[in-house]
């Protein structure tokens, strides 16, 4: 039994290792900050996008500019006397002038996203930011209480493998064949119930055990652990 004890706390600390609630806190917490990272890279795209627009438009209305400041400078200077060519050339900077008020309209429609853009990929990555401080919080976390757990672990598997050594070879081949199927090898006959399953005896399978020897093995007709017998055991 000091044998099925040791077993029973391995196999509890094992399970504690495994379902620690930092592995499923991780686990959301990478899921979001997969999720997270991906808007982060869309972010970036639009960002680059939206900039690459922003420039274009912004040399177009500098190339239109430079086209009516070329134009006023003709007539400003006097270079253009033929009362033809000088209406046409009116003409030209009237519509530059409509053209450069249309492009700067552009333009600034172009920065307003842009803002809105950056606004939102700076949004992305402070929450990428404050989702890594998390998950190396619950990182720490995990990580001392596994060790934790680990020492434990190592502790009780020392004291197991002192154990063995009270215990018969082919009873210990027994005990351990039980345990890889059931969990637990061993379990106590209390009041005539098996504490591994927890089920009464009848009185057929409670005559023939009382009948056995001491230094005989008797198992559980239900769960066929190895029964061990006391002075609790009501026989």
């Amino acid at each position: 039994m000091d044998l099925a004890e040791l077993d029973a706390r391995i196999g509890q600390v094992r399970h504690q290792l495994k379902s620690l609630p930092e592995h499923q806190q991780l686990s959301d917490l990478q899921n979001r900050r997969a999720e997270l990272d991906a808007k982060r890279r869309d972010a970036r795209i639009v960002v680059d996008d939206l900039t690459r627009e922003q420039k274009k438009s912004d040399q177009d209305v500098e190339q239109v500019k430079a086209r009516r400041t070329r134009d006023q400078g003709k007539i400003d200077q006097g270079l253009v006397t033929n009362p033809k060519d000088l209406e046409r050339l009116t003409h030209e900077l009237e519509s530059l002038e409509r053209r450069i008020n249309t492009l700067e309209d552009i333009e600034l429609e172009i920065m307003e996203k842009v803002e809105e853009a950056t606004a939102s990929l700076t949004e992305y990555e402070e929450a990428l930011a404050t989702t890594d401080d998390e998950i190396a919080l619950v990182v720490k976390a995990r990580d001392e209480k596994s060790q934790v757990a680990q020492s434990e672990l190592d502790t009780v598997t020392e004291q197991r493998g002192v154990e063995v050594f009270s215990i018969p070879g082919d009873l210990l081949a027994l005990y351990d064949k039980i345990r890889e199927k059931q969990g637990v090898g061993a379990a106590m006959l209390r009041a005539r119930r098996c504490e591994g399953c927890q089920l009464t005896l009848n009185p057929s399978d409670l005559a023939r055990i009382t009948k056995t020897p001491a230094d005989e093995v008797v198992r559980c007709e239900e769960c066929s652990r190895i029964l061990v017998r006391t002075d609790e055991s009501g026989l």
